[in-house]
């Protein structure tokens, strides 16, 4: 199964970062990557421009309306994943548990989530469909 591990970290000012903290925390991605690699189980893995450079879209009366900036507020904020082909979710969370969180700032985390396949979504829709009739 596809999992996505989201790695979400306080992001902290151009500049502010500590360039042997960088390197450490650089070098602790691409052991990462290169582990996934190796395991044959990495399917994807990119960091993310800062949430300034964030565009949020929401639809009104039909019509794409976008916005400078995040959706949301947070403490932490999502800067870059990880899709794993893993065995079972414990697998997943071993790999999530050497993923660096301090890439932008503080300590965060690392959220695990299995990646719905687009053709189980069409399974459930057609069972929901067939029970609704």
């Amino acid at each position: 199964m596809r999992y996505m591990l989201l790695i979400y970290s306080t992001e902290r000012a151009e500049g502010q970062a500590d360039p042997a903290e960088m390197q450490a925390i650089m070098q602790g991605h691409q052991a990462v990557m290169e582990g996934t690699a190796k395991a044959g189980i990495l399917r994807a893995a990119d960091p993310l421009h800062p949430t300034s450079t964030a565009t949020t879209v929401r639809v009104q009366n039909g019509k794409p309306i976008a916005t400078d900036g995040p959706f949301a507020e947070t403490k932490e904020q999502l800067g870059g994943y990880y899709i794993l082909d893993c065995k079972d979710l414990d697998e997943a969370i071993q790999w999530a548990g050497k993923i660096p969180t301090a890439c932008k700032g503080g300590s965060g985390c690392v959220e695990v989530r299995p990646i719905l396949e687009v053709s189980q979504l069409e399974e459930q829709i057609r069972q929901m469909v067939a029970q609704a009739s």
